[in-house]
């Protein structure tokens, strides 16, 4: 669309809710101000420690959403996630449909290794094939929910299909930034192990062994900034070849044990300038470089275009 919000002509609002509180006079989630009629839990772990004690106190929140849904609404969830289905037996009286795990209403088959295609089944039946231009196994379930919340609200699935087909992606999602010799520069918004494994995965099986994965990381979000996540961080980005972890001097945490983790295939740098310059000298033709960060880094990106430039 070219901005982040539109206004349509359907008598539909779509909107991507988080549980993040609404304001500091009001601790509620925000989502559970929008009274939904149809809603997909995406993934349930624990994040927002600035906000959150644990993942239960997460839970309670999701609970408050689920008992908002009405009977006549929709839940639709991955099978299979521990967190999701111990918010579900909280209580819930919404149907749900499952997405992903063998006996889900809907699931992908024939899938290729980057997720760039696969068969749609819903309810035991192929209904189709999506090719597109997504890549990555979450992205190959955001599909299925996709379809499944655009069937509650009325579209049948052959246009779903279509529609996807022609999905040309989101900002900061694996945005694709710029290339120079050889060399691409994409954004996206990772920022949790678990995101961060899941972009590295589709960025690793899109390359299909031609050319190398650099990954360059800001642990910038406030959990991140506490340490929360720190012991799992390198297990996140093994897919890489090389790893650049930029820390901000005011880091309430030591890297080297994520730089431990990575055997040798990672640097760490708190300066942009000698990051951008790092990642320039290792980068050759055929090489993907992957930035992930939840704020502006710097403007390492364009700084990275240009120094690719001049190289």
């Amino acid at each position: 669309f070219g901005i982040s919000a539109r206004l349509g002509n359907a008598p539909f609002f779509v909107v991507e809710a988080d549980e993040y509180d609404t304001a500091f006079f009001d601790k509620r989630s925000k989502f559970v101000h929008y009274r939904p009629r149809t809603t997909i839990l995406n993934n349930l772990e624990f994040d927002h420690a600035d906000i959150f004690d644990d993942l239960a106190a997460i839970q309670r929140q999701f609970h408050h959403l689920v008992r908002i849904v009405p009977s006549n609404g929709l839940l639709i969830a991955p099978a299979g996630d521990t967190a999701i289905d111990e918010v579900l037996e909280m209580g819930c009286w919404t149907p749900v449909q499952y997405i992903g795990g063998e006996g889900a209403t809907w699931q992908a088959r024939d899938t290729a290794a980057d997720g760039h295609a696969f068969n749609v089944i819903c309810e035991g039946s192929d209904i189709g094939r999506l090719d597109w231009t997504q890549t990555g196994q979450h992205n190959v379930s955001n599909a299925l929910a996709a379809l499944a919340a655009a069937r509650h609200a009325g579209v049948p699935v052959a246009e779903g299909l279509a529609a996807l087909a022609r999905f040309q992606g989101v900002k900061r999602r694996m945005e694709l930034r710029g290339e120079v010799g050889g060399v691409k520069v994409y954004d996206d918004f990772a920022h949790h192990p678990t995101a961060i494994a899941s972009t590295l995965e589709g960025a690793h099986a899109a390359l299909n062994g031609e050319g190398r994965l650099l990954a360059v990381l800001e642990p910038r979000s406030n959990t991140m900034r506490m340490g929360i996540h720190r012991d799992s961080l390198a297990g996140s980005l093994q897919l890489a070849d090389k790893v650049f972890l930029y820390t901000p001097a005011e880091l309430a945490w030591s890297p080297a044990v994520v730089i431990e983790g990575l055997n040798g295939k990672a640097q760490h740098l708190q300066d942009i300038d000698n990051t951008v310059s790092a990642v320039v000298a290792e980068a050759q033709p055929g090489d993907v470089i992957l930035v992930m960060s939840n704020g502006g880094f710097g403007g390492i990106h364009e700084k990275l275009l240009t120094a690719l430039n001049k190289d």
